[in-house]
This record gives C-alpha cells, structure tokens and sequence, in this order.
C-alpha cells in the first residue's frame, strides 16, 4: 500500500524530526568525496522549511560500533548541507541528551541542527527502546528520506515510528514508486544487467530475477561462479565455491522461467591484478591457466548494447570490469552509455554503478538512480524494508 509523504502532514511551526542518509565517503583529509546524498535529501529538506518547520536532522557515517570516532563525525557533512541549504546547520556534538533536548527545544521555524553520527551510539543499531525514546523526544513528528538505510532495523530507521507520526520524504517517496514499478508492471521487453565482483550479493535478485525479467546480461567477477558451476576453464579468476549449489539452483531451467541468462562470449585477461597489466582479449570458455578475467571483451559489449537498445525498462547493478582502471573499463563504459542512449525507462543502483555513471557523465540521463544500496536490491528480492514498513500507510 502507499505510505503517508510530508505532503500530508502540516508542519507549520513544528519540529521535524528527518532521517536521512549522509553516508558520504570521506578523504584521507576528511573532507567530502561525493555529496550526491547530502544534495538527495535537498527536496524534503526545502519542502518542509517551505512549509515553517524547523528541522531535527540525522543520520550515520560509517561504521564506528557504537563509539565516538573523530574522523568519523558529522562537521563536515553539516558545513556542506549548510552551504547548499544556503543558510546556518548548527550541528550538535552529541545524539540525545539533555542538552540537545534543550537546543531542539528552542528551534524557530527555518532553523537546522543536524545531530552527531546517530552510531556513535549503542542504541541506534540495536534498536534500543530508550534511545528511540530520547531521539522521538526531540520532533513532534518524524520523516524517513533514508532509503538507504530503510533496510535496517535501528533506532533511528523504526524505533523512532512507534513514539511520533511517520512519514516517507521525497527521495523515499521517489525511491519506491521507481523501484516499485519496477515489480508492479515494467514495459517488456525487460532487461537487467547485473555484475560486480561476488555473486553473493546477487544471488537472491538473480533468483528473483529469473521469473521477472526478460532478459539478464551478466558480467563482472560474479560471472566466474556461474561459469565454474558450467564445467569452463576460468583460470585464476576469483569465484566463490560455497555458492556453487545455489548457483546451480538459480541456473536450473525447466522451461518454465522467463529470463534468458547471458553470459559473456569474450573477455580481456590479464596474468596479475594490476593497472598497468598487459591483456589480451580470449574466448570466455578459453582462459588460459593463470589469467584472470577482468573485464568483458569487445563481442560481448556489441552484444549487451544491442540488446539494451531493444529493451522498454533497463535496471542496473554492478560494473562489468574493473572499471576505475582505464585498461579494463570498456564494458562498464559501453553498457552505461548504451543505457543513457536508450529510450527505455532506466534505473540504476549500487555504489560502484553509482560512481561509473558519474565518471562517463551520464546522471542526467537515466530515468531514476537509486541511492539505496543494499536497500534497493532487498527490496527488488521481494522483502519487506523494516524503515517502509514502519511508515504509516495512506
């Protein structure tokens, strides 16, 4: 069913309590690498101050496990949002307590503070009542807009719905209509093209998949599996022999599944795992001992384009190769591109798909690239997301 959007709350003179994702990679200098989340939340976050709210906003970075990390706190996230936000982010040194309670207390409409790195505490991944407490006593309502976090069942993503009204932001709006008709009733022909490194991460969409989608172009270092499972020579590729029964399963067809599974016909290999490695282009079925496979090779990329340029929908997970080095980017470059040129409805997802798109120059292109991660890709398995199912329903 639908969920309640901030479009259906009045927040006029009250505090908003947004949970957002500002899980932004940071340099060695701690500043921001990629803000494409912080400017993701900008929608909600203009929309309710539009509207006379003051805003309580939150969010993780990283993965401290519940201790104060200083390389890991939110001042330079809360100087970029200020800067795009155009106005003052008062970002505070710690999650709950009493003296947040009294600085959220005093907020005037228009006004933003932006909470410590939500893990730094315990409570917030182990969903504890109290911390859910003290973060609800903080808004009058509360707005989930962290699709990428709506997959974890912590103190900030569900714990907070059970003491305040909840409802989706914008980019959680956004996020499920795109995925959503994605399940519903995508435009046929429907092709997925899925790749990475491990086939772990994709077993189950792959499963999912099978009876979804009209075709899957599969490609990165996940191939390897499917093909060992195959009886091919893969040389010194890496694969993952304790999924080979599962793969076995997925890859069983008694006619009755309605995707077809594409394999590469060709590959460019390399005897070391290096940048600069000399490479040659093989058969996929002829990879020589000792080579490894690290990136799909030029009949494979005309092959996978053409079909692209057939399909009505296209969703995207995972390069082909080892797209940030040069020698092996080509089938990353060539299946990015011949998506953008599509005039099919095209969804993107996944952090290493994410960052390819931004290097060709192709985000504006695509119809919806989603921020969810993990999130994204359990949700097209078929689950439920605890942070979407805590939101109230329309």
């Amino acid at each position: 069913m639908a969920k309640k959007t901030v479009r259906d709350l009045d927040v006029a003179g009250k505090r908003v309590l947004v949970r957002v994702d500002f899980n932004v990679p940071l340099g060695k200098d701690g500043t921001i690498e990629d803000d494409t989340r912080i400017r993701a939340s900008l929608p909600t976050l203009r929309y309710l101050l539009d509207k006379g709210a003051s805003l309580v906003v939150m969010s993780h970075l990283g993965r401290p496990k519940g201790e104060v990390v200083d390389s890991l706190r939110l001042d330079p996230v809360a100087a970029r949002l200020s800067a795009l936000l155009g106005k003052p982010v008062r970002k505070l040194d710690q999650v709950v307590g009493p003296e947040v309670e009294r600085v959220c207390s005093e907020l005037r409409p228009g006004e933003v503070v932006l909470l410590e790195n939500l893990r730094f505490h315990p409570g917030e991944t182990a969903n504890d009542p109290e911390f859910s407490a003290a973060l609800a006593r903080l808004g009058d309502v509360y707005v989930n807009d962290a699709f990428g976090a709506a997959h974890r069942a912590h103190a900030s993503v569900v714990g907070v719905a059970e003491h305040l009204p909840a409802v989706a932001g914008l980019l959680m709006e956004k996020e499920l209509e795109a995925l959503g008709g994605l399940l519903r009733d995508p435009a046929r022909p429907f092709v997925a093209v899925l790749g990475g490194s491990k086939i772990s991460d994709k077993l189950n969409v792959l499963q999912r998949f099978r009876e979804l989608v009209d075709a899957l172009l599969l490609g990165g270092g996940m191939c390897f599996t499917i093909m060992k499972w195959k009886g091919l020579e893969i040389g010194k590729s890496l694969y993952e022999e304790e999924f080979l029964p599962k793969v076995g399963e997925i890859m069983a067809d008694d006619g009755s599944r309605r995707a077809e599974i594409v394999l590469p016909k060709d590959l460019v290999i390399t005897e070391e795992f290096a940048e600069n490695a000399a490479s040659r282009v093989v058969e996929a079925d002829r990879i020589p001992e000792g080579w490894m496979g690290l990136d799909i090779g030029p009949r494979t990329r005309q092959e996978y384009s053409d079909r692209i340029r057939e399909a009505a929908t296209i969703f995207w997970n995972g390069p082909m190769g080892v797209f940030e080095w040069e020698r092996f980017q080509e089938g990353t470059k060539a299946v990015a591109q011949a998506i953008a040129e599509s005039g099919a409805v095209t969804v993107a997802g996944g952090g290493d798909t994410i960052s390819a798109i931004r290097k060709y120059g192709l985000e504006e292109r695509f119809t919806h690239i989603s921020t969810g991660g993990g999130a994204s890709m359990e949700f097209l398995e078929g689950r439920t997301l605890p942070g979407v199912a805590a939101l109230q329903e329309k």
